[in-house]
C-alpha cells in the first residue's frame, strides 16, 4: 500500500503582543496587591496610637465622668441635640445612665490595650474605633489637634493589616477556635444592636451625607469578610479564592497607608501655610504667647527660662514654620526626609515637656510614624530584643 500524505492548512499567524506592553501595569498590580507595603511603619502607628488613646484613658480616669459622663457640663440633653444635628457615632446614648458609660469607657481601656499588644487585631481596632468615636463624640468641644489625628487613625488602622509584625497575633499559631468564638459573639452583639431598637440613628444603612452609608454597612461588611476569610482558610487555604481575598486586603492596607502618608503631609501642610498668614508667626514672636499662659506652663520656671530668651524663641517660631511648610517637598530626597522627621520628633517631645501637650505630642509622633524608614525600625527592634528577651525570662 502506498503512503498517503496529507496536508494540513498552515496555522494562523497570531500577532505578537509586546511582553513589555503589559509590563508596567503588572507591575502596578504587583506592587499594590502583590504584597503588604509598610507592614513595620503600619505596626509603629498601631502601636503609637494604642499607646496614645490608652494614656489619655488611664490619665483621665479620675475625671472621666466629668469629661463625657454624667456630670459633664455639656449635658445629654445637649449633646443629643447636636449628635441629631451632625449624625456623629456615638454608643453613649443608647442607654444612658452611669453603669453605661463606666462599661463602655472601661471597654475603651482594654481596646486601646489590645491594640497596642496586637491581639485579635481584626477585632480590636474596630472596637478601638467604636470606644473612639464614643468618647470623643459625646463633647465635640473638648478635644484639640491630637485628638483629632486619633479621631482619623482610629477609623485608617481598621483597614490595615497592622498585625503583621510586633504583635501578639503575629507569634501566636493560626488557626485555633477562640477566633471563631469570638467572631460569634462579636456578630451576635452587633445584631442585638442592629435589631434591638436602641441604637436610634448610630446603626443606620443609608445616611443623609457622602458617602451616603451607614455605619451597619461597615460593621457588616467588616464582620462577613472576617468570616469569608476563616472560611476559606480553613476549606481551601492555598485555592485562588484565598488567593485573591488576601490580594485584595494587601491593596485596602496598602490604600490605607497612603491615606495616612497623605493625611500627615496636609496636616503639616495646612498648618503651616496658616501660620505664615498669621502676623505673630510672621513676626516670630508666637512661642512667646503660650509661654505665659498659665494653661501651657507645666513648668513655669522653665517656661520662664525659655521664654525670656528672644533669640531662641525667634528662630524655634521661624523654624516651624519652615519645618512645616517644607515637609512634603523633603518627601523627595529620602534623606533630607530622615533629618526632618529627627527634628519634628524632637520639636513634638519639646511640646510635649515645655507646653504640657504629651497625648498630642505622641500623636503627632505615631502619625510620623509612617515615614519612617524600615532600616531604622529594624535596627530598633534589634536593640530592644535583648531587653524583652530579658524581661520575659
Amino acid at each position: 500500500m502506498s503512503e498517503v500524505t496529507v496536508r494540513q492548512p498552515p496555522a494562523p499567524e497570531l500577532p505578537v503582543v509586546p511582553a513589555a506592553s503589559g509590563a508596567p501595569l503588572g507591575r502596578v498590580m504587583e506592587a499594590v496587591a502583590g504584597r503588604v507595603l509598610g507592614r513595620h511603619q503600619a505596626a509603629v502607628v498601631r502601636i503609637g496610637f494604642g499607646l496614645v488613646w490608652l494614656t489619655h484613658l488611664l490619665r483621665e480616669w479620675p475625671n472621666r465622668r466629668v469629661l463625657y459622663g454624667d456630670r459633664s457640663p455639656w449635658s445629654a440633653e445637649l449633646a443629643g441635640g447636636l449628635l441629631a444635628d451632625n449624625g456623629a457615632f456615638t454608643v453613649l446614648p443608647w442607654f444612658g445612665g452611669r453603669l453605661w458609660f463606666e462599661l463602655v469607657y472601661h471597654l475603651a481601656v482594654l481596646a486601646a490595650l489590645a491594640v497596642l499588644l496586637g491581639w485579635r487585631t481584626r477585632a480590636s481596632t474596630v472596637l478601638f474605633l467604636v470606644t473612639v468615636l464614643s468618647l470623643q463624640n459625646r463633647d465635640v468641644f473638648l478635644g484639640d489637634g491630637g485628638d483629632n489625628v486619633v479621631h482619623l487613625m482610629a477609623v485608617y488602622l481598621v483597614f490595615t493589616r497592622c498585625a503583621e509584625v510586633w504583635s501578639l497575633d503575629a507569634r501566636r499559631a493560626r488557626g485555633g477556635r477562640a477566633g471563631v468564638v469570638l467572631w460569634a459573639v462579636l456578630g451576635a452583639l452587633l445584631a442585638v444592636c442592629q435589631f434591638g431598637g436602641f441604637a436610634g440613628r448610630s446603626l443606620t444603612w443609608t445616611d443623609r451625607a457622602f458617602p451616603y452609608l451607614g455605619w451597619s454597612p461597615l460593621f457588616w461588611g467588616l464582620w462577613a469578610v472576617a468570616g469569608l476569610w476563616w472560611t476559606l482558610g480553613r476549606l481551601r487555604p492555598d485555592g485562588e479564592p484565598r488567593a485573591v481575598l488576601d490580594a485584595l486586603a494587601n491593596m485596602v492596607h496598602n490604600c490605607a497607608m497612603l491615606v495616612i502618608a497623605v493625611e500627615v503631609v496636609l496636616i503639616y501642610a495646612t498648618a503651616g501655610w496658616y501660620k505664615v498668614q498669621g502676623s505673630r508667626w510672621q513676626d516670630g514672636t508666637a512661642l512667646y504667647y503660650p509661654l505665659h499662659l498659665d494653661y501651657f506652663t507645666p513648668w513655669p520656671g522653665l517656661s520662664a527660662l525659655v521664654g525670656s530668651a528672644l533669640l531662641p524663641v525667634f528662630l524655634i517660631s521661624y523654624g516651624t514654620v519652615l519645618l512645616q511648610v517644607a515637609f512634603p517637598f523633603t518627601l523627595l530626597n529620602r534623606r533630607v526626609k530622615n533629618g526632618l522627621l529627627a527634628v519634628m520628633v524632637l520639636e513634638h517631645v519639646g511640646i510635649a515637656v515645655v507646653l504640657g501637650l504629651p497625648v498630642f505630642s505622641l500623636a503627632m509622633i505615631a502619625a510620623d510614624a509612617v515615614f519612617l524608614p524600615t532600616g531604622a525600625l529594624l535596627w530598633a527592634a534589634a536593640r530592644l530584643s535583648p531587653i524583652r528577651r530579658r524581661s520575659s525570662a
